[in-house]
């Protein structure tokens, strides 16, 4: 089982999961040429995708979603909320409620919502029966269910959006610090890290922190935020840019 992220930012967000036999990409907040470009980074047509998986609605998530699966002919799973919310609808292969289980090929989909401010958002663990990979950006607070579904992942990609005192002293109008710093927002740097550990991170192979915000975070404060909460080796930190996303990653 592989994972990848084509980019994670403010300004697009799209990531990668393989198994021996399926490939399913997440979200697609990229326009065509450049997810296409993006693909053929990783070694992947987009022939080859097996499904599309979108978390929410919000057009650094699903902006080149409908060109993609309708030019490639790629099956799409969302929430009917976040059908209802895109501007440009897709014909969905199937809709998707917090709970459910999906099965494509060889990989078992788990549906976990989150609080964001979408109107149905959702976040995904992914399976191949033996290994365990998460995705988890998106959400202003970490619900029991998401600690739940969450806890004993192999890899996870974990939002680490802001620093509070950068979104405090930023550039933002107040009413949208006040809705990314919110409990229906994002997560900051140090509730992230909080996260993963009490979700126990030990026997973690890949951690990635990912939708860092350009104007309000840096790699540098998010690194250090996490090495200092958790005590993990600075090197062993991943970090899943807007521009060159992450390469290919083995759960093994």
């Amino acid at each position: 089982m592989r994972f990848a992220v084509l980019g994670s930012g403010s300004r697009g967000n799209s990531a990668l999961v393989r198994s021996s036999d399926t490939r399913i990409l997440i979200d697609c907040g990229f326009p065509l040429r450049e997810t296409l470009k993006r693909l053929a980074r990783l070694g992947v047509e987009p022939g080859e995708l097996d499904a599309i998986l979108v978390t929410h609605e919000h057009a650094d998530h699903v902006h080149g979603v409908e060109l993609l699966a309708r030019h490639h002919a790629i099956p799409v799973y969302l929430s009917d909320g976040t059908l209802q919310g895109m501007r440009k609808p897709v014909q969905p292969a199937g809709l998707l409620k917090a709970g459910d289980r999906l099965l494509l090929r060889d990989l078992e989909i788990t549906a976990v919502g989150v609080a964001h401010d979408a109107r149905e958002p959702l976040q995904y663990v992914l399976s191949d029966g033996r290994r365990r990979f998460g995705l988890l950006t998106d959400l202003g607070s970490a619900t029991a269910t998401v600690l739940e579904c969450y806890r004993g992942v192999d890899a996870l990609i974990v939002e680490a959006n802001h620093d509070s005192e950068m979104l405090a002293r930023g550039p933002y109008p107040y009413p949208l610090k006040a809705r990314v710093g919110g409990q229906w927002g994002h997560l900051n740097n140090q509730q992230s890290a909080e996260l993963v550990a009490e979700l126990g991170w030990e026997t973690l192979q890949h951690l990635v922190l990912a939708h860092l915000s350009e104007k309000n975070n840096t790699p540098q404060l998010a690194r250090q935020c996490f090495v200092d909460t958790l005590g993990c080796d600075p090197d062993w930190l991943q970090v899943a840019d807007q521009h060159s996303g992450l390469d290919w990653r083995e759960i093994a």
